[in-house]
């Protein structure tokens, strides 16, 4: 029985179709129930909901034997897990951005707001770059419009809401995409059944 743990929202109704296709389907998953957990017999398989933040600490844990989470998340928890699989779909990327003609003032550290404050140190530590971070909860574009930054580090996907708001991509960071996850331990009792899901999902995944 593997128990997979899968992102609530769009992108986790998007692999649970992947995961149905490649043979591990499991009734009412996708139902108007308000049920958590879901478990079939035949298929082998017990899924349960939680919040995309999480997945990564229950696959962490163990409680579930494998997962899907966001690039972002991975690279802002540090989650201790095994990355699988590139399934390519909720793709974005992390980027840097500013308001349009931004100048970078190198004699001062830079402020950065961010929901994502570990990738930010990571980034421009790998700059040896001094920054002063700014950790934000709702609409980080706000920040550098209203001055309380100079730049931000956040998810973007079509650039769309940056545009509307004057801003634009200074750098990119890296891309984002929905990974499979594997707890460590686990996968050293159940690799057998794992590298299978793995295999069968391969031959689901979305063409580049």
């Amino acid at each position: 029985m593997l128990n997979i743990a899968l992102p609530k929202g769009r992108l986790g109704e998007k692999v649970y179709k992947m995961l149905e296709a490649a043979g591990y389907a499991c009734k009412d998953v996708l139902g108007d129930s308000r049920k958590l957990i879901f478990t079939d017999e035949r298929s082998g398989v017990s899924y349960f909901w939680v919040k995309p933040s999480d997945v990564a600490i229950y696959v962490e844990r163990g409680v579930a034997d494998v997962g899907v989470a966001g690039k972002d998340i991975l690279a802002e928890s540090g989650a201790d897990v095994y990355e699988l699989l590139d399934l390519r779909i909720g793709r974005c990327k992390m980027a840097v951005a500013s308001v349009n003609g931004y100048r970078e003032d190198l004699s001062r550290p830079l402020r950065v707001a961010t929901k994502f404050p570990h990738i930010a140190a990571a980034y421009y530590g790998g700059k040896n770059r001094e920054i002063d971070i700014i950790k934000l909860y709702g609409s980080i574009e706000l920040a550098p419009i209203l001055g309380l930054s100079d730049v931000i580090v956040d998810i973007v996907e079509t650039g769309s809401t940056l545009r509307e708001n004057n801003m634009s991509v200074i750098e990119e960071i890296f891309p984002i995409s929905a990974r499979l996850i594997a707890n460590k331990a686990c996968y050293k009792f159940k690799g057998g059944e794992v590298d299978a899901a793995v295999e069968r999902l391969q031959k689901e995944l979305p063409d580049d």
